[in-house]
């Protein structure tokens, strides 16, 4: 009688002896291939249909007549920058410009600066209700527009302010401001308090410490606040059509609509206008865009 011996494969690693190998599974590389495809096809389907407005915008603009937008296939035929020609010579555009720029840039530098410091104090000195104090600047944000126009208006016309850009721009530093010092404070919060100390140890008082040793490391959460602060005074209609009353002193949200009339709107140039509105916009978002992300993130870590 003879006896036959079956060799058994040698087990694999991390396997039982005498199990059989287990069939084997999609590569790493060919998996990590098809997810960098799912996350391009995905990335890219988001920026046509974030781009989609933009283009369709600059599109509307090259339409010569007010009713193309109706009939949109039609521009491809008589394409023309004629809009544009119109807007800069025959309309206040280079005032609203002036008016926008004084606006926004006013207010946001004196919106950061009052931020800056408010945060700091905050996140550094232990003074009687400072905890209480950010609260309240959170409660300040939670009236309507609606609310505070009447007040304002009264306000403003006491010292008067009506129709004057420093008016204007002290009401959207009352927006700005509250937010602004929420997120630089928690900014602050993630600098090591142990940098103030050495400060205080080569001689700095308590403002040199924060002009030359906090304010640079806070650069991010700086570009953030400043950002936010162009935009909210770059775009907001309310207040800018309420207290400034020269057509000469008007913000672009509020040139736009000298364009509509009361049985008519003349789309073709509230087209041209907001593209050529957008490029002030995009600069200043190409200069701070380098320390946006950084901004918005850092700040979450503490509360």
């Amino acid at each position: 009688m003879s006896t036959t011996t079956v060799k058994t494969p040698p087990p694999v690693d991390g396997a039982p002896a005498g199990t059989a190998p287990a069939g084997k599974g999609p590569r790493r590389g060919e998996r990590s291939r098809a997810g960098a495809l799912t996350s391009h096809g995905i990335l890219s389907v988001a920026s046509l249909i974030a781009l989609f407005p933009i283009a369709w915008l600059i599109y509307l603009s090259l339409g010569p007549d007010k009713d193309d937008y109706l009939h949109p296939g039609g521009i491809l035929g008589k394409m023309t920058f004629d809009n544009y020609t119109f807007v800069l010579q025959h309309t206040p555009f280079f005032d609203w410009l002036w008016s926008t720029l004084v606006v926004s840039l006013g207010t946001t530098v004196i919106g950061v600066l009052v931020a800056a410091t408010t945060g700091y104090a905050v996140s550094r000195m232990r003074f009687p209700g400072y905890k209480k104090f950010m609260w309240v600047l959170l409660v300040t944000q939670m009236f309507p527009v609606a609310v505070l126009m009447v007040p304002m208006y009264e306000i403003l016309s006491e010292l008067q302010l009506i129709d004057n850009y420093f008016g204007l721009i002290l009401v959207y530093c009352s927006t700005a401001v509250p937010y602004c010092a929420w997120l630089l404070k928690g900014y602050f919060d993630t600098i090591p308090f142990e940098i103030d100390e050495a400060g205080r140890v080569d001689g700095l008082s308590p403002f040199g410490t924060f002009a030359r040793l906090i304010l640079p490391l806070a650069k991010p959460g700086l570009a953030v606040a400043a950002f936010y602060s162009f935009i909210t005074a770059f775009g907001e209609v309310a207040f800018a059509s309420t207290f400034m009353l020269s057509d000469t002193k008007y913000t672009f949200a509020v040139g736009l609509q000298s364009f509509v009339s009361e049985h008519d709107a003349q789309r073709n140039l509230m087209a041209a206008t907001a593209v050529l509105v957008a490029i002030p916009v995009s600069a200043f978002f190409y200069l701070v865009q380098k320390n946006l992300v950084t901004g918005l993130t850092a700040g979450g870590t503490k509360g």
